[in-house]
């Protein structure tokens, strides 16, 4: 909702209206069941044969950034105006980030687990 602006009265279905959005701790990211094996993330190459498929655990230890990333990205409209949106979100493994200088206030989640 940060990321498309929907927390804004200025929001606008049809412009780019959000924030940026920085979020860390990604690899402390929590998989509910059997997801962490069954859970496939899949990318073609654009080549002939060139579909590649990756669990969830084995991306969690490469790229744990990139559940999050992928997770919010099926969130985002299909289209440019998703593209752009995206790009304003950046995402870290652990704690530190480079981005201080802006001093970005803490948005606290809440949890219904």
């Amino acid at each position: 909702m940060i990321l498309r602006g929907k927390t804004k009265p200025s929001f606008t279905p049809n412009a780019d209206t959000g924030d940026f959005v920085v979020a860390i701790n990604a690899d402390k990211v929590v998989l509910t069941g059997a997801k962490w094996k069954d859970k496939l993330y899949r990318h073609h190459t654009q080549y002939p044969g060139g579909l590649r498929e990756v669990a969830a655990r084995d991306l969690l230890i490469k790229h744990p950034e990139r559940i999050f990333q992928n997770a919010v990205q099926g969130m985002l409209p299909k289209n440019p105006l998703g593209r752009q949106v995206l790009g304003k979100l950046k995402v870290y493994a652990g704690p530190d980030h480079p981005h201080q200088a802006q001093n970005p206030t803490p948005f606290q989640l809440s949890t219904n687990a």
